[in-house]
């Protein structure tokens, strides 16, 4: 039971955090005039509850392992967050960091200050750039900027294209394919699906061992992970 009330608990912050955001950003693009705070709060409440409830009749038909070390369970887990996210109206771990890209970078004059800020983005969402592409970048930028001998401008179309071409010569150079870009979205959902479902497994342990150090359990041996359907503890 308390390997799934975390597990509960790990969902309901999930879509919480979703739902705020879309009300957040539906109240700051709405056109209607403000509600009251009340309403309001009634109105992120009644969406969460049902983002949350769709949530959990996806958990309900399908079955989770938790086996970040099988790459067939991270798979099916992606498989459900998916149909999670489709049936809820949730964004994509993908979608997520381009709209927190999006949000985080309006204004920003100038193309270092723009690279300096999707590097801070990826550390905070604790993604790796294991390519060493952000070095590269700015490698190209400072190339570019010392043939226009001045800071780049994002609003500088012409010498932007310079910096594109350069970044075209990095891609080129990592092996990166636009044409490739959903199958990288794809291998992002898989790790994010890993790193979640070894998260879970160690939220599972912890609970499963906090509950054998209880008297009444002093018998009992730890399962297996792999051997426990979620869907039991809903």
């Amino acid at each position: 039971m308390a390997m799934a009330s975390r597990f509960l608990s790990k969902s309901r912050q999930i879509y919480t955090s979703q739902a705020v955001f879309s009300s957040r950003s539906y109240a700051a693009s709405s056109k209607s005039p403000p509600l009251k705070g009340d309403e309001m709060l009634k109105g992120i409440f009644l969406e969460v509850k049902k983002k949350y409830e769709t949530a959990i009749n996806v958990f309900m038909r399908e079955k989770i392992t938790i086996a970040p070390e099988d790459p067939a369970a991270v798979s099916q887990y992606s498989k459900v967050m998916k149909t999670v996210r489709k049936e809820a109206g949730l964004l994509s771990d993908s979608e997520k960091i381009k709209k927190i890209i999006s949000t985080n970078t309006e204004g920003i004059p100038d193309a270092r200050s723009y690279l300096l800020k999707l590097q801070e983005i990826r550390i905070k969402n604790g993604l790796f750039d294991e390519l060493g592409a952000e070095k590269m970048m700015m490698d190209a930028l400072d190339k570019v900027e010392k043939e226009i001998k001045k800071p780049l401008l994002r609003d500088d179309k012409k010498n932007m294209a310079l910096l594109q071409a350069e970044f075209e010569k990095v891609n080129k150079k990592l092996g990166i394919k636009r044409e490739d870009l959903p199958k990288y979205e794809e291998a992002l959902e898989l790790k994010i699906s890993k790193a979640e479902l070894e998260e879970l497994k160690k939220d599972a342990v912890e609970a499963m061992e906090t509950q054998l150090k209880r008297e009444e359990f002093k018998d009992e041996k730890m399962p297996d992970l792999k051997t426990l359907d979620v869907r039991n503890f809903l």
